[in-house]
């Protein structure tokens, strides 16, 4: 057998069992979820085949549909608020000095923390009474601005925006800092010997090396919003009256308070399409501007 063959076989079978715990706990219990979507059971007992009944009535639910708004919100606050900026401090902080390893140290601490204790955080700096966004609007001036930042319907969801891009830029400055450092630097010298540089370099010469990278933290940046979850459990629970709710805190609702499984399942069916859909577009726009 050649060296090859061998060495392939031994990829794959050291891949086994990773590939093996990915069908188990991840692929198998995608397509259980969707065949109890057809159903209504309430987690014990015999289920009851419903068709597409539990579908039928998330078209017709309004919160839903407030659910799947406040997400696609989050999704577009995400892809502004979070990789452009990680793109931003990757340039900024790509030299490895020690001012730079802090600042990138800083910028990735919030991913170490636990999402509930950022809710927290964030939960204290909203408090309308002794929260410090409203401290520090006062103290320089601006006391009209002080808002009970998680309660007012039309600026609740914008406030929640912020901690969840605030604690997700950290990795994907990582990983441009990988990406940009990959960069050959006979490439960037030729293009500013060319002319290329600041906002030219970027655009014709790094973006599209790295354009690969760009589409890969796209996808993780739509896919995580959509499965958002634990900030806003912990800040408002999806309140008040459902201002807040997305589409995973929906879905828990309905599944663990009023026991309904079959129509929890048919949610998360319903959230794994959208993110399928969405990624779809994604990826359709990002493939033409890089053909």
């Amino acid at each position: 057998m050649s060296t090859a063959l061998k060495s392939k076989g031994f990829i794959a079978l050291a891949l086994l069992p990773a590939l093996i715990l990915f069908l188990v706990f991840v692929i198998i219990p995608i397509f259980w979820s969707a065949y109890y979507g057809f159903f209504e059971w309430k987690g014990l007992g015999t289920a009851k085949f419903i068709g597409f009944g539990n579908y039928n009535e998330i078209i017709h639910d309004r919160i839903f549909w407030n659910a799947l708004l406040n997400n696609l919100l989050l999704v577009a606050s995400a892809i502004v608020g979070q990789i452009p900026v990680a793109l931003l401090l990757a340039l900024v902080l790509l030299r490895n000095s020690l001012f730079s390893k802090f600042i990138r140290s800083a910028v990735f601490m919030p991913m170490v923390l636990s999402t509930v204790v950022v809710g927290l955080i964030w939960g204290y700096i909203y408090h309308p009474q002794f929260g410090l966004a409203n401290f520090i609007l006062k103290e320089i001036g601006l006391g009209s601005w002080t808002r009970a930042w998680l309660s007012e319907p039309h600026i609740n969801m914008l406030a929640i925006t912020i901690p969840i891009n605030w604690s997700n830029i950290g990795p994907y400055m990582v990983i441009y800092i990988a990406a940009l450092q990959n960069i050959p630097s006979e490439i960037g010298d030729a293009a500013e010997v060319d002319g290329a540089r600041g906002w030219r370099k970027l655009i014709y010469v790094t973006l599209p090396i790295i354009w690969s990278t760009v589409i890969v933290t796209l996808v993780l940046c739509i896919s995580g919003s959509l499965k958002a979850f634990d900030h806003v459990i912990v800040m408002t629970n999806g309140g008040p009256a459902h201002t807040t709710e997305l589409l995973a805190t929906y879905m828990y609702n309905n599944t663990f308070h009023v026991y309904r499984y079959g129509y929890g399942s048919a949610v998360s069916t319903v959230i794994m399409l959208v993110s399928a859909l969405l990624i779809a577009v994604n990826y359709a726009v990002t493939k033409r501007r890089s053909a």
